[in-house]
């Protein structure tokens, strides 16, 4: 890492990477498969090693509240996008694993519960273009 990340920019990645599994999660909502989501989710983060892993499995859960359901993906994307801005500039080496880890959380919540859906599928895609790896 070239330069320690203060608690914000901290704060903006677990945001970040959190909002995608949420946003996955609600491409295709339902009660029972929300628990199904949560661990598959945990399990990837918990999956990952260096900064990534202490960033995403370390303090309290981030705060989710956005609003309406349609303001969602205009608080997380950006907030996805901050995140590659600040390990590009930060810690360049943890950038792929931050992806990784991102999208395979997003595709394990998606997977969780009879499969990927076609808006499940779409919004693994727009979250990819976000972080940027596409």
């Amino acid at each position: 890492m070239t330069e320690a990340l203060t608690d914000e920019e901290r704060a903006t990645l677990k945001t970040a990477a959190f909002g995608a599994v949420f946003l996955v999660s609600n491409a295709d909502p339902g009660a029972l498969s929300m628990i199904k989501e949560s661990l598959a989710a945990s399990s990837a983060f918990a999956g990952t090693t260096g900064l990534v892993r202490e960033v995403l499995t370390t303090g309290g859960m981030p705060r989710l509240t956005y609003g309406a359901p349609a303001d969602v993906p205009a608080t997380v994307l950006p907030a996805l996008r901050r995140a590659v801005e600040i390990l590009r500039a930060k810690a360049p080496d943890e950038l792929a694993d931050y992806r990784s880890a991102v999208l395979a959380a997003a595709d394990q919540v998606a997977r969780a519960h009879a499969g990927i859906s076609p808006d499940e599928a779409a919004m693994i895609e727009t979250v990819r273009d976000a972080l940027g790896a596409a």
